[in-house]
């Protein structure tokens, strides 16, 4: 098996082309894993990127049917051209994709480097593809792998100790521009999902407690009652939107406010919804001042040189391990594959002995002497499969015995209970749209 990641995010393309690609992204679901290319997927989508993580065969081109049938499926989804769609992602595969994914969970490739709400988004993608049945062996190893690195980094180095974040430094830039302090600021925010629920959080935190909550779906009622806030009604919205000093996007509603329907007066606007709560356009309004994301991971302040040394280097390790266990793994398997072929014949060839010749104690010893010459006849392979495997070459092995006698190693059965994870849970897009 291959596993392999199509990564598009802040770092390779601007947050248009990665808002624009989400809209795609559900097309992909099951269907692709239950019929199509894939033995897994796991998708990854956050306010910064999209990432998603397959698994296909180990033969030629299975990584490139795949690839193509993911991108098909987003771009007849996102009514978008093939050809854009696949230049925005960059592929990495097996070694690089793992690489890839320890660097982001440990908040490394985040636009404020070292924030830990990445962290919860990793776990959440994970059990999102366990729910839909698309989370293969090799990937849920993957991420629970990613989860392991995180850990690491957090207990032992200083890399987001400050506890910065999207919300902390959207909020700071926020601060800057404003003309009336936290505590005395009237505050309306749109959404009801996770990353809404760590606004009301950092907001508390500053001292500012009017905030009136607006849920396009509904849900601002029961998310005020656990959070705190006032919930703001259809009818409501407009009155609260003009008397709000500062009014944060959060929901990532599907039509945005233009700047025809925004009300007059003063108001800092924090946009913090990839797909966006606020049309551009309202920047160019008196009295308003706009933040989104860009500005957000334009102002990230840098983390200490030594911190993100330190997590770069846990990170390599765990890659190495990683690629260790993985390789050792498939040897594993595929010495069990041939183990278990060996005695199947040998098991037959003694049927046929006991049936002519009966179960007496001459049938015993033979079969002792049989089993005795097959353990010494599959100790050399054994031994050469794990120095394959130690040197990165276990495909060597898993393709001889395959062509010799005809073996197909099966996949790694799955675990059935990930790892426990208590990182707080950040932001992540699709639960933003769900539960706004």
């Amino acid at each position: 098996m291959v596993l392999f990641s199509l990564v598009s995010s802040h770092k390779n393309v601007d947050l248009n082309t990665v808002a624009t690609l989400t809209t795609g992204v559900g097309a992909l679901g099951p269907a692709l894993v239950n019929e199509g290319p894939l033995k897994g997927l796991v998708t990854l989508s956050t306010c910064n990127r999209l990432e998603l993580y397959g698994e296909a065969l180990a033969t030629d081109g299975d990584v490139d049917r795949a690839v193509d049938a993911m991108v098909a499926t987003i771009s007849d989804a996102a009514d978008l051209d093939e050809s854009f769609v696949r230049g925005s992602f960059e592929i990495l595969r097996d070694e690089d994709a793992a690489s890839h994914l320890f660097t982001v969970v440990t908040g490394l490739e985040s636009a404020v480097v070292g924030e830990r709400e990445i962290t919860g988004q990793v776990r959440r993608a994970l059990m999102n593809a366990r729910e839909e049945g698309t989370a293969s062996g090799e990937l849920i190893r993957l991420f629970e792998a990613a989860a392991r690195t995180a850990r690491t980094v957090g207990t032992e180095t200083a890399l987001g100790e400050r506890g910065r974040s999207i919300v902390s430094v959207a909020l700071d830039l926020a601060e800057e521009v404003a003309t009336t302090p936290w505590k005395e600021a009237h505050t309306l925010v749109f959404g009801t999902g996770a990353y809404a629920g760590a606004t009301m959080a950092a907001l508390s935190a500053r001292g500012c407690h009017n905030v009136w909550v607006y849920s396009a779906s509904g849900r601002a009622e029961e998310f005020t009652a656990k959070r705190g806030g006032t919930p703001v009604t259809d009818a409501e919205l407009t009155q609260a939107m003009t008397a709000s000093d500062v009014i944060i996007g959060c929901s990532g509603g599907s039509t945005p406010f233009s700047s025809e329907t925004f009300p007059e007066g003063n108001h800092i606007v924090v946009d913090m919804a990839l797909t966006r709560d606020f049309d551009p356009s309202i920047a160019d309004l008196d009295g308003v001042e706009l933040i989104t994301l860009e500005s957000v991971r334009l102002a990230a302040p840098e983390e200490a040189n030594e911190s993100v040394s330190a997590a770069r280097a846990i990170v390599e390790k765990a890659t190495r391990e990683f690629r260790a266990h993985r390789n050792q793994q498939n040897v594993d398997d595929a010495i069990v594959a041939l183990r278990r072929h060996t005695m199947a014949v040998l098991d037959t060839e003694m049927d046929k002995v006991r049936h002519q010749y009966g179960c007496g104690a001459q049938a015993d010893q033979l079969e002792f002497a049989m089993r005795r010459m097959m353990h010494s006849l599959l100790h050399t392979p054994m031994v050469k499969a794990r120095k394959l495997a130690a040197e990165g070459r276990e495909q060597e092995f898993m393709d001889a015995i395959e062509a010799l006698y005809d073996i197909t190693v099966p996949e790694p059965a799955a675990e059935d209970s990930p790892e426990a994870d208590t990182t707080p849970a950040g932001h992540d897009v699709a639960e933003q749209q769900k539960a706004s």
